[in-house]
């Protein structure tokens, strides 16, 4: 239980349906925020398909070669205009995710501030459901001063998502943090 009342639980009721369950995404890809696209690895593979989407940037929440991770990276990009970024993260409870938030949140910021405000950025990691979207979470909080609660809801509404308990608990962190420093 974090100290300003924002628990994991009140979070996961945010991301659950009415019966309590949480759901897969129905979608490769949901447009989350204006020049946000959150989805899974099915459309980062595609090149042809970003472009088609006038992407601008990729962000890969799940860079590596394992089961678990979308074996892309810069070159997987070459002679396309996609500016690429990539962290190693893992979907367990016990990874900290946290160590990326700033990081991300200042890649997704020059993607949409990019030619003029039109970039476009697509965050995934291999279902677009969980690492991607704590990601896109914490750029919320941290970047247009969301606390926890509405930028889990905000995502969600666009998304079916499910970050892990782990990192639900480092956004809950984080929003306490951000509101100890008087910036939520």
């Amino acid at each position: 239980m974090s100290g300003y009342g924002v628990s994991m639980e009140q979070l996961n009721d945010l991301l659950t349906d009415e019966n309590g369950d949480f759901c897969m995404p129905s979608r490769d890809f949901n447009q989350v925020w204006p020049g946000i696209l959150l989805g899974n690895e099915s459309v980062a593979l595609s090149v042809r398909r970003l472009q088609q989407l006038g992407v601008t940037h990729v962000l890969n929440a799940a860079e590596g070669d394992s089961l678990m991770h979308v074996n892309t990276g810069a070159e997987f990009y070459t002679g396309t205009d996609i500016i690429y970024h990539g962290i190693p993260a893992c979907d367990t409870d016990h990874f900290n995710l946290s160590v990326y938030f700033e990081e991300c949140s200042d890649f997704i910021e020059e993607a949409l501030a990019y030619k003029g405000g039109r970039g476009k950025v697509y965050v995934h990691c291999q279902k677009g459901y969980s690492r991607s979207a704590s990601l896109v979470i914490a750029y919320l909080m941290l970047r247009r001063r969301m606390d926890v609660r509405a930028a889990v809801a905000t995502v969600r509404e666009r998304r079916e998502i499910g970050p892990n308990d782990g990192f639900l608990l480092q956004l809950c962190q984080l929003n306490d943090r951000l509101r100890d420093e008087g910036k939520l």
